[in-house]
């Protein structure tokens, strides 16, 4: 007799539990028609507590998705809600806003593979339709942009010092330009001057050939007899004081 009541009141409790939670996601249904969605989230969370399902889970992600703020953790809900659920437009719905969910936080690899498993469910569903073909979109955008971004990177990146040599060879290589074309013209400049004196000097006659080297026979003899004097002549002593 005892065995019955214990079950009886087992059964009781479970019952008031369903009924609780019922309860729950009805006034969360309704906080969430009077877009007073932190209301909503709040009666959903405690609707949960009571007992796990795949609608509870998917409306308190409806709830926390609607504030636009919190994407990642409404799309951890939609997937627990996919996962719990047995009826396919269900598992659909919550793998179609799991695809938004990622949308939102520019994960389109993630998002594509979302809407894929909810047409796999619904396979007529033309808003599952067009939100892939956008996210597609958006990730061959987002994939250009990245390789963009690594190529500058990469040109950014490139050794400073095999720059610095780069400059300084192609510095280098200017200066022995500019010291050669210098070098050049001082001597263009240098073999212009010798012919215009070239031109300048008269050609000698061979009177005057002859009287100049006279002079420079009687000079060189005049400076031998003043070295041969001073020979003869010897070195003075020093003072000591």
């Amino acid at each position: 007799m005892r065995a019955l009541l214990i079950v009886f009141g087992l059964c009781l409790g479970i019952g008031l539990q369903a009924q609780s939670q019922h309860k729950l996601l009805r006034k969360g249904d309704k906080s969430y028609k009077e877009e007073n969605f932190g209301k909503a989230e709040e009666d959903y969370r405690k609707a949960l507590e009571k007992k796990p399902s795949s609608k509870g889970s998917y409306n308190l992600g409806n709830s926390i998705y609607q504030q636009k703020d919190r994407f990642d953790s409404a799309g951890e809900l939609y997937l627990d809600a996919a996962e719990r659920a047995t009826d396919p437009v269900l598992k659909s719905n919550a793998y179609h806003n799991l695809g938004n969910a990622y949308f939102n936080q520019q994960k389109y690899k993630e998002s594509i593979e979302a809407y894929k498993n909810s047409l796999r469910l619904q396979p007529q569903d033309m808003q599952t339709k067009h939100n892939l073909a956008q996210a597609q979109y958006m990730l061959k955008q987002q994939q250009q942009q990245q390789q963009q971004q690594q190529q500058e990177g990469d040109e950014q990146n490139e050794d400073p010092q095999d720059n610095q040599d780069q400059q300084d060879q192609q510095q280098q290589q200017e200066q022995e330009q500019q010291q050669d074309q210098q070098q050049n013209q001082s001597q263009q400049e240098q073999q212009e001057s010798q012919s215009e004196q070239a031109e300048d000097v008269p050609d000698l006659t061979r009177e005057e050939a002859e009287r100049l080297l006279k002079i420079m026979e009687n000079e060189e003899q005049k400076t031998m007899e003043k070295m041969r004097r001073r020979q003869n002549k010897g070195c003075k002593s020093q003072k000591d004081w």
